[in-house]
């Protein structure tokens, strides 16, 4: 696409996101051309159809919540604080935007682009991402790259399904459901060792030794 059509795409992406987050994943195009004040066919010029408008609009929020958890696993912050930041980011995305999450979570019925299942790569993303995180900070012993790639998976399954009836029942504030994951997150995270080399990496430089006598 041109590179002048960019910001006439984003402006109708934007419109389109205002629209799911008022009527829900069932917005129409009707009502995403009126929100950005043109014709059905300019949306389509641009998108192909309603199938593409919505890939284009779930691609952008994914690639945001992907890049926000991303950024909570890098922070330097204490092995406890960085489980909570990292649960708190993922509700926080989620519950600020609820129509576009479900959007991305629940298929409508007949929806053969699949729309619906649009956030499973960001997903198995997350859980590489934590996957990753725990191989280089936590000693596990022998079964640490096992035990990793298990762990990435089971947080990643265990924070979609426990938030989706969060944000659905909304029983509790989102800093106490974050505290109610990270509790359960603990036990075996607390017990293990951080590496040596995640210890390294965090560690400020040696001084430089002071120069010999013979350099005198």
């Amino acid at each position: 696409m041109a590179a002048l059509e960019e910001p006439r795409r984003e402006q109708l992406l934007n419109a389109a996101d205002r629209v799911v987050r008022r009527d829900g994943p069932g917005a129409s195009m009707n009502a995403i051309a009126a929100e950005a004040g043109i014709t059905k066919p300019i949306l389509y010029r641009h998108f192909g159809d309603r199938g593409g408008l919505f890939r284009a609009l779930t691609e952008r929020h994914t690639a945001g919540l992907l890049a926000a958890v991303r950024a909570a696993l890098a922070e330097p912050l204490e092995r406890r604080e960085r489980v909570e930041h990292v649960l708190d980011t993922y509700l926080a995305g989620i519950e600020a935007r609820p129509q576009v999450y479900r959007l991305l979570t629940h298929p409508e019925a007949g929806d053969p682009q699949e729309v619906g299942n649009a956030l499973a790569p960001a997903l198995r993303q997350i859980a590489e991402e934590i996957t990753r995180a725990v191989t280089a900070q936590v000693d596990l012993g022998p079964d640490g790259p096992l035990l990793a790639e298990a762990w990435g998976r089971a947080i990643t399954g265990m924070v979609l399904a426990a938030g989706d009836w969060w944000l659905e029942q909304r029983p509790c504030p989102r800093a106490r459901m974050v505290q109610a994951l990270a509790d359960l997150l603990w036990g075996r995270l607390a017990a293990a060792a951080p590496l040596p080399v995640a210890a390294l990496a965090v560690a400020p430089p040696a001084p430089a030794p002071p120069p010999s006598a013979d350099r005198a």
